[in-house]
Order: structure tokens, then C-alpha cells, then sequence
């Protein structure tokens, strides 16, 4: 299933039906890039982008970190520290909302 987004699609398959790749899960909306910070549960990851917000009072750049849960497919093999490409998809669970589509760059 083609996912529309310019990403290369991984040489394993899976038999998952929320892949974006091999299954049925379609994405929509925004694209995101971060580091895998968690790995522990099932199928699930865990993204952090780390961002900086103005402060106009200090007149300053404070840095600002948001997690992402994300769907992690079968077909993508993911580490903790892998930077990675998320897209959002319909809602999966109470906090998924996010599926893996690409492992951008490696472990820092």
C-alpha cells in the first residue's frame, strides 16, 4: 500500500495490520522528526523533539521537550536513539495518534 509521503519503504514485511506500508493504515496531517527515546513497550515508541521557545521577559531561548507516542511496525527495526520520521494517522489507542514511517539518520 503506497503511503503518499516520500519516504523509501523497508525490505522486510509484516503481517501488521496498522503498517503503514504493509497494511492498511492510512496517514494524513503532519509529519514529525525526533529521537526514539523509549523502546519498552509493544509496538509502541516512544519520539522526543527538543525545541526552543523565546522568553520575551529574559529575552532569551528556553528549551522545551515533547514526547510522541508512536506506532513502531514489525517491518521497522528501531533502537533508542535512532532518529525517525513519524506522520500522524487516525487515533490507535488513548495516546497514539502517530505511526513510524522512516528511520532518518542513526544512533548519536
Amino acid at each position: 500500500m503506497a503511503t503518499g509521503l516520500n519516504v523509501t519503504e523497508p525490505e522486510t514485511t509484516c503481517s501488521d495490520e496498522n503498517c503503514p506500508f504493509h497494511g492498511t493504515l492510512g496517514v494524513r496531517g503532519q509529519t514529525l522528526e525526533g529521537t526514539v527515546a523509549s523502546t519498552d513497550m509493544t509496538k509502541t515508541v516512544v519520539v522526543e523533539r527538543e525545541y526552543d521557545v523565546y522568553v520575551p521577559k529574559y529575552d532569551r531561548y528556553m528549551k522545551r521537550r515533547s514526547r510522541v507516542s508512536a506506532h513502531h511496525p514489525p517491518c521497522l527495526d528501531l533502537e533508542t536513539g535512532e532518529e525517525v520520521r513519524i506522520a500522524e494517522t487516525r487515533p490507535l489507542s488513548k495516546t497514539k495518534s502517530h505511526v513510524v514511517v522512516e528511520t532518518v539518520g542513526g544512533e548519536e
